[in-house]
């Protein structure tokens, strides 16, 4: 009889967020990924710092702005403490300044809190092996500050695109499929066509043809 493969273990993760309801809500929604396991949470980043070392997991989903002790303090300490322990932040703010602080400070990868299950825990999964993984927004920030005083990125955008909406309609336009675009964003194929249907409604389109032609005629494509 042919010995059963021995299944991989669990990642281990510790969640910090000084809301009880997102942080709870994060605890429950990871917990259920059969390979993700939530070993602690905390609700500051001195609390953060303490389960870490008690639970010593593979990585820390970490909110940055957090009382006793910031994200960007806790990060700067967890990666000089605990080298081995992943940083992802998952935060409200996609601002260059605080996605830069996170990431010299030695997060891996950055979030903002529209991402969905699927994105976290990708994220999570890829920064335990010691690569990074960037919202789209936050790459759009980066870009920006990287272009100095030249044209900013628009942020006021047509029709009440969000700014995750315009990212699948520029890629619409150059031609990626639902399943590129859910690779490309680390998002599921439900919600991509979630979002390619909502791109529909707010452009008036009736096809991706008809969604491309408004993304060139936006300069979004």
């Amino acid at each position: 009889m042919t010995a059963q493969p021995e299944p991989s273990a669990p990642l281990r993760i510790v969640v910090a967020d000084d809301q009880a309801s997102v942080r709870e809500g994060l605890v429950v929604l990871l917990d259920l990924l059969p390979d993700i396991e939530v070993v602690g949470s905390a609700a500051d980043g001195e609390q953060a710092l303490q389960v870490v070392a008690q639970t010593l997991p593979d990585a820390v989903l970490l909110d940055l702005h957090m009382p006793v002790l910031d994200g960007i303090e806790a990060t700067r300490r967890l990666t000089a403490e605990h080298p081995d322990v992943a940083v992802v932040v998952l935060t409200t703010f996609a601002d260059d300044s605080s996605i830069l602080a996170a990431l010299q400070a030695g997060a891996l990868s950055y979030l903002t809190k529209d991402a969905d299950r699927a994105e976290i825990a990708q994220a999570l999964r890829t920064a335990a092996t010691g690569l990074a993984v960037l919202d789209p927004a936050v790459q759009a920030a980066l870009l920006a500050a990287a272009a100095g005083p030249g044209k900013p990125a628009p942020r006021n955008l047509p029709d009440g695109l969000t700014q995750r909406e315009a990212e699948i309609l520029c890629l619409i336009a150059r031609g990626k499929t639902n399943p590129d675009i859910a690779a490309d964003l680390f998002l599921s194929a439900h919600t991509v066509k979630s979002h390619i249907n909502r791109i529909f409604a707010k452009t008036g389109s009736a096809d991706r043809a008809a969604a491309i032609r408004y993304a060139r005629e936006h300069e979004l494509g």
